[in-house]
């Protein structure tokens, strides 16, 4: 299946995806963890491994060093949360079909993970992953509030700095430079006690939002 409208060079994109009739797919820290690691080892183009053989290795700082020296990065990633049943992700194509690359590279690799892990067979991800343009700076940075906030609206923490396996902390700057998914110079320019509160404000409203809309499918 192609799509209607290709994904262009220099265009920024929230891509969504999740799992096949609301499966949870994300069981504990680690399944997170393993995703979050993904996100990070195949914005690199052609890495030189695939990721559970590199996994497997004990020098993985020192190899990703060597390993990825002067290769050109397929997408940058703005923002990401990754959520029981599904993930959000706001991405940057770099290259000629980045996106398609990086996301095809990861979720096939998840798969193959949670399938060996939990002894199952077949696909895991509901179709296509589903993309829409950005196209303003505004836009982009409640886009950025909304899906760093998806954890509290689904009641998950109460708080959105209590969830782990989001980019939220990297934007309030309480992430080490080794440990980053997003890249620095694709974040939004707003100071971090700003943001925080520019999210923290909207907790409440986007949950009452969820309840209702909620309340109108059923």
């Amino acid at each position: 299946m192609t799509r209607r409208l290709p994904l262009l060079e220099g265009n920024i994109y929230h891509v969504f995806t999740k799992s096949i009739a609301g499966f949870e797919i994300f069981r504990n820290n680690l399944d997170y963890e393993r995703m979050r690691r993904l996100l990070r080892y195949y914005k690199i183009e052609k890495p030189p491994l695939k990721f559970s053989a590199f996994v497997e290795r004990k020098d993985k700082d020192q190899f990703l060093l060597n390993g990825n020296s002067g290769k050109e990065e397929l997408v940058g990633i703005i923002a990401y949360c990754c959520m029981p049943t599904h993930i959000h992700v706001i991405l940057k194509q770099i290259k000629k079909a980045g996106i398609s690359i990086f996301m095809s590279n990861v979720l096939n690799s998840y798969t193959r993970y949670f399938n060996i892990k939990t002894n199952r067979r077949g696909p895991l991800w509901e179709s296509r992953f589903k993309s829409v343009v950005v196209t303003t700076d505004e836009q982009l940075l409640h886009l950025t509030r909304y899906i760093h906030l998806n954890p509290t609206t689904a009641n998950l923490v109460n708080e959105p700095h209590d969830w782990d396996f989001s980019s939220y902390k990297e934007f309030l700057g309480g992430i080490q430079e080794e440990e980053r998914i997003c890249n620095n110079s694709m974040s939004l320019n707003i100071d971090p006690m700003d943001y925080k509160e520019f999210v923290s404000s909207r907790i409440n409203i986007q949950r009452e939002l969820a309840r209702i809309k909620e309340l109108c499918l059923d």
